[in-house]
């Protein structure tokens, strides 16, 4: 029994004098760290551990005296600062004291497993004048051949849009590279690439670029579509390979139309269908053909209306039949555009027809504009305006109250005069009216009756 009872009391001693060595062992590390930098310890990028300030002091000023850097750019170009060359040192203070008071000796455990990394603004000084002047000698700085960044861009085809590669180039951001380089040095960096710092001047929008996509889809969008334009029994067609001259992606990479190229377009369809004051080569009731020069009768696209129209067509992106947007219209599309219902009017021989659809409804002798008075009835192709009951004409020197009224070239127009008592002949010469058609009272009444606004008006000369 006496013999377990030893054997007991000594395994109880061992672990006394383990814990008794483990207490001294711990209390002497915190003595040890009272004065010195914990494991893991590191003052702007340089190994403090296990130091005291002034020897953590010693060996920054040893690193740093021996410091270079050396910085990479595009296409091979290198670079090297020397801390000497900058006038690189040591601040002097007490940063490094303040970073070690900081630290709680008897927590030194914890440094095995954490870093205790510290970065003291001011630590490190230098020149930075003559670090500047240094790199604006450096090759990246000189290149002779600057390359300017560019956004991806898009190219037409006949298989559609697709993408030009953005260019990254080699124009350097002067202010990004002192700042990299600045920063390196005070981190003590002993490399820096340029690239990787982002101090090249790269493209807003690459290929990858969501909006480049986007703008992508919507060029096709606005090219993969056909818009038929009818003209009667003639059509335009328009497609990609003329709407895509009109697109351009702007630098927020939002497409837009150039409506002055829409406008050209537009044009070129009123070129070739607009009829407006055009001369007309005309069946006359008399068997003749005769030129009708002027007036205000025939199709006028309305051009400004007519851009916004076709540009909102090519929004929506699908095929579309349209006419265009008329300021005025005509009869027909045919050659001979007035139809089958028109006032005749020949001013050679003072007579008059109205046809209705190919049958003539009336005809008669009338009284036009006094020749010698200069208010001769001017020759066109016209369009009745209006027309209206029991009117009344004024003008210098004269007020005359009509049953019919139908004006068609401003102030001129037909009516009745039942105040003259013959018609045709030449009293138009010398005692004809101030440019109007005067008629005789059934004649007047007959067109009134069957004729509407837009009807054309034929007044020539043979």
């Amino acid at each position: 029994m006496r013999k377990k009872r030893n054997k007991h009391m000594s395994d109880k001693k061992k672990i006394i004098v383990g814990l008794s060595a483990l207490a001294f062992m711990y209390l002497a590390a915190t003595i040890f760290f009272a004065n010195h930098f914990f494991f893991r310890s590191q003052i702007n990028g340089i190994d403090v551990s296990l130091k005291t300030t002034k020897q953590a002091e010693e060996k920054i000023i040893s690193v740093i005296s021996k410091y270079s850097l050396e910085i990479e750019g595009q296409d091979g170009i290198k670079g090297k600062i020397n801390g000497k060359e900058i006038g690189l040192a040591i601040n002097e203070g007490n940063k490094i004291k303040e970073f070690k008071s900081k630290q709680d000796s008897f927590k030194w455990i914890s440094s095995i497993f954490n870093k205790n990394h510290e970065q003291i603004e001011g630590l490190i000084t230098f020149d930075k004048e003559l670090l500047k002047e240094k790199l604006n000698k450096e090759n990246f700085f000189s290149s002779k051949e600057v390359n300017e960044p560019k956004d991806v861009s898009f190219e037409y085809s006949d298989n559609g849009y697709k993408m030009i590669p953005e260019v990254n180039g080699n124009k350097i951001k002067k202010e990004a590279v002192y700042e990299s380089v600045q920063n390196a040095i005070l981190n003590q960096n002993n490399l820096l690439n340029l690239e990787q710092a982002n101090c090249y001047e790269k493209p807003k929008y690459t290929s990858k670029s969501k909006e480049a996509k986007e703008a992508m889809e919507l060029l096709n969008k606005y090219t993969n579509l056909k818009v038929t334009y009818n003209f009667g029994s003639n059509e335009e067609i328009l497609d990609g390979s003329t709407i895509n001259k009109w697109l351009y992606v702007d630098e927020n990479m939002k497409v837009g139309f150039n409506e002055k190229k829409v406008r050209t377009y537009v044009d070129s369809l009123a070129v070739k269908y607009n009829t407006f004051g055009e001369t007309r080569k005309f069946a006359a009731s008399t068997g003749k053909i005769v030129q009708v020069d002027g007036g205000n009768y025939g199709w006028v696209i309305s051009k400004a209306e007519e851009v916004k129209s076709l540009i909102e067509v090519i929004k929506k992106g699908k095929d579309a039949k349209k006419e265009p947007i008329y300021s005025q219209k005509a009869v027909s599309h045919d050659k001979n555009d007035i139809g089958s219902t028109y006032v005749e009017i020949n001013l050679t021989r003072q007579h008059m027809w109205f046809y209705k659809n190919g049958a003539l409804v009336t005809e008669g002798d009338i009284v036009t504009g006094n020749t010698s008075a200069n208010f001769g009835t001017p020759a066109g192709t016209y369009v009745l305006n209006y027309k209206e009951r029991n009117a009344t004409l004024k003008g210098e020197g004269y007020s005359s109250p009509v049953d019919f009224w139908m004006p068609f070239n401003g102030n001129i127009g037909i009516h009745d005069a039942t105040w003259r008592t013959e018609f045709g002949k030449d009293i138009y010469v010398k005692s004809g009216s101030h440019g109007c058609i005067n008629s005789p009272y059934y004649l007047a009444n007959a067109i009134y009756d069957n004729i509407t606004p837009g009807t054309p008006i034929v007044c020539y000369t043979e």
